[in-house]
C-alpha cells in the first residue's frame, strides 16, 4: 500500500503563482498585468482588475493598495457566493426574512449608535416603547416600575440577568454577615451554551439537573430542590429548549420555590430564558403562566432576531421592577453630550435592528404577530404529522401531539387549529430514526441522512440529545416564518426521497464526505483565534495549529 499525505491546495497555489510571477513582466505585460503601467483604463469589468491567478486576492494582509469599489464588491459577492441559502438553514432560530421598507429604514439608519442618545433622541425614545410593549406583552405591573435594555442577542440579555441575580444574592449575603465566596445557580443539562458562559465567566458554580424523556428531555422539576441551598443564586428557565422546543415547566417551579421559601427562609429568584418562547407564548399559548404573573420570576430575556422577526444581532432584556437591577450595575455617562445610564456589556452598538423591532410591532400589531406565529406551529405541526406518518420517523418534539398525549399512536393525529389544544412548544420539529425502522434497516445511518439532504441545499443537523441522553441522536428542524407551503411540501419530499434511496443502497457511510464542512468550521475558529493571538504564518495557514475535537456530526453544544 502507497505512502500517502495531505495535499495542500494552499502550496501548490502558491507555487504556481510564484511561476506566474517570475513571467509576468514579459508575457503578460501586454494584458496590462503586472509589470505594466496597469489595466486598461477603459474596461469598465469588476473582473478586470489587479487580483488574477498571478496575484492572489489577499486574505491575510492588508494591500498596500486597492481597487475600484465594483471591484471589489464583486470580489465579495463571489467569495459569499459559497455560502449556503438563509432560508433553507433549517438549523437556526434566527430570522432570515426581512421585509423591503423595514430594509429601507436600515438603511436609512445603518450608521445610527444605540448608545448615544444625546445624538438620536428619537432612536433612543423608540427604544424605551419596545421595552414598554414587550414587559405589557409578558404582563409586568407599571406599578413595579419595569426596566429593561436591547442587548446583543440573548447571550449578554443573559448574561445581565445572571449578574443581577449573583449582586442581589452578594448583597443580602452581606447584609446578613454571610460568607459569599461560593455562588451557585441552577439549569437543566439541556441549557444553552450562553446560560453556562454565565457560569464560567462569572465565577458561579454551575449545578447542571439531568434530563429525561420522562422530563420532555429538559428541566427536570422533580429535581431543582435536590440542588438548592442557601448559596444558590438563581435558577435559569428555558422556555422553548433549543433541542426539542419543550417548555420548561416554570409555574410548577416557582410554586416549588415559594413553598421552600416559607418552609426555610432561602429565596432562589427565577430568571427566565425565553429567546424563542419569548415571542411565541404570547401569541399561540396565553394560558400558559410563565412570565411576570408570577412573582418568582425576576427577569427575562428574549431575542428579537428570532421569533421576534427581526435580522441578527438584537436580544431584550426585562426586570419586572428596578428594585432587581443593583444601583452599582448601573453607570452614568456624561461624555457622549449628555448623562445616560448604561448597564449592557456592549456600548456602541447599531440601533437599526431596535428600528426594525418597531416597526414589526405597528405594522404586524398583536394580530399579524399571532398569525405568524400560528401558521408556523401549523408548519411544525405537519411535518411532525408527515414524518411520522412514513414509518420511518417518530419524532421526540410533541407540539403535534394532543395536549397531555406524550408518545406516538398511529392514527391519532388532531385537527384543530387552536395551538392550546396540542403540547405547548415552539415550532421545532426533532425527530429520529424509530426503533422499527432500524431493526429493518440496520444499514442506514440516521446521520447520513443530515449529509445527504445537505447537498440539496437543507442545513438540518443531526447532534445527540444533552449529556444524560447522549447515545440518542435526533434530527431537527426550525419552522420559521419563511417557511412557505411549497417549501413544506418540497422538504417532506426530499426527506423521504433521501430515506429511501439509502434503504436501497449498500451499507455506506457518509460521515467522510461531511468532515471538509467540519474541517473548514474547525479551521475558521482555529485561525480567528490565532489571529488575536498573532500566531498566524505570514501565510495565514493554519496547518501547524492543533486540531480541536467535536461530536462526529459537528458541533452541538450551542444548538442556536
Amino acid at each position: 500500500m502507497p505512502l500517502s499525505r495531505h495535499i495542500s491546495p494552499e502550496e501548490l497555489l502558491q507555487r504556481h503563482q510564484e511561476r506566474y510571477k517570475i513571467h509576468s513582466g514579459s508575457k503578460f505585460a501586454m494584458f496590462g498585468q503586472p509589470g505594466t503601467s496597469g489595466r486598461s483604463k477603459h474596461v469598465a469589468s469588476p473582473y478586470i482588475n489587479r487580483y488574477t491567478a498571478w496575484e492572489p486576492i489577499p486574505k491575510y494582509v492588508m494591500p498596500a493598495n486597492g481597487v475600484d469599489a465594483k471591484s471589489a464588491y464583486q470580489i465579495i459577492r463571489d467569495d459569499l457566493d459559497l455560502d449556503g441559502k438563509p432560508n433553507l438553514n433549517l438549523a437556526s432560530f434566527v430570522s432570515t426574512f426581512v421585509e423591503d421598507e423595514a430594509l429601507r429604514l436600515t438603511s436609512e439608519n445603518l450608521t445610527k449608535n444605540l448608545a448615544d442618545g444625546d445624538e438620536y433622541p428619537a432612536l433612543m425614545d423608540i427604544h424605551s416603547r419596545c421595552i414598554s410593549i414587550l414587559g405589557n406583552m409578558w404582563n409586568a405591573s407599571p406599578s413595579e416600575k419595569p426596566i429593561g435594555s436591547a442587548t446583543t442577542g440573548s447571550s449578554e440579555a443573559i448574561h445581565l440577568g445572571g449578574l443581577a441575580m449573583k449582586r442581589r444574592w452578594q448583597e443580602k449575603r452581606r447584609a446578613e454577615g454571610k460568607d459569599t465566596s461560593n455562588p451557585n445557580i441552577i439549569m437543566g443539562a439541556n441549557a444553552q451554551v450562553a446560560l453556562e458562559k454565565f457560569a464560567r465567566y462569572f465565577e458561579v458554580e454551575c449545578r447542571l439537573i439531568p434530563v429525561s424523556e420522562e422530563s420532555n428531555h429538559c428541566l427536570d422539576a422533580s429535581k431543582v430542590l435536590d440542588h438548592v441551598d442557601e448559596n444558590t443564586i438563581g435558577i435559569f428557565v428555558i422556555l422553548g429548549s433549543t433541542y426539542t422546543g419543550h417548555y420548561e415547566p416554570v409555574e410548577q417551579i416557582a410554586k416549588m420555590l415559594d413553598k421552600l421559601q416559607e418552609e426555610t427562609g432561602i429565596d432562589v429568584p427565577i430568571h427566565i430564558d425565553a429567546a424563542s418562547g419569548g415571542f411565541i407564548a404570547p401569541f399561540c399559548h396565553p394560558h400558559t403562566v410563565w412570565d411576570f404573573r408570577l412573582k418568582r420570576v425576576h427577569s427575562i430575556n428574549t431575542s428579537g432576531h428570532k421569533y421576534g422577526l427581526v435580522s441578527a444581532g438584537l436580544g431584550w432584556i426585562i426586570w419586572r421592577s428596578e428594585d432587581y437591577l443593583p444601583k452599582h450595575l448601573v453607570f452614568e455617562l456624561k461624555y457622549l453630550g449628555g448623562v445616560e445610564q448604561s448597564f449592557t456589556l456592549n456600548f456602541s452598538r447599531p440601533g437599526h435592528q431596535v428600528i426594525q423591532q418597531y416597526y414589526n410591532f405597528i405594522h404586524l400589531g398583536l394580530d399579524g404577530y399571532r398569525r405568524i406565529q400560528r401558521n408556523s406551529l401549523a408548519n411544525a405541526r405537519l411535518l411532525s404529522n408527515v414524518l411520522e406518518s412514513t414509518g420511518y420517523f417518530v419524532c421526540v418534539s410533541e407540539v403535534h401531539r394532543k395536549k397531555g398525549l406524550h408518545s406516538y399512536l398511529p392514527g391519532s393525529v388532531e385537527d384543530s387549529d387552536d395551538p392550546e389544544n396540542y403540547n405547548a412548544g415552539l415550532p421545532v420539529v426533532a425527530w429520529r430514526l424509530s426503533d422499527d425502522f432500524k431493526k429493518k434497516y440496520p444499514h442506514v445511518k440516521q446521520s447520513n441522512l443530515s449529509t445527504m439532504l445537505r447537498v440539496k441545499g437543507y442545513i438540518i443537523p443531526n447532534y445527540p440529545l444533552p449529556s444524560d441522553e447522549a447515545d440518542v441522536e435526533i434530527l431537527r428542524v426550525v419552522v420559521r416564518e419563511s417557511m412557505s407551503a411549497d417549501l413544506l411540501e418540497q422538504l417532506c419530499d426530499d426527506i423521504v426521497l433521501v430515506t429511501e434511496t439509502l434503504i436501497s443502497a449498500d451499507s455506506i457511510d457518509l460521515t467522510p464526505l461531511a468532515e471538509p464542512l467540519q474541517q473548514i468550521h474547525q479551521q475558521t475558529h482555529i485561525a480567528r483565534a490565532a489571529t488575536s493571538l498573532g500566531s498566524l504564518s505570514d501565510t495565514g495557514s493554519t496547518a501547524h495549529l492543533p486540531r480541536t475535537r467535536s461530536h462526529r456530526h459537528g458541533h452541538y453544544k450551542g444548538v442556536c
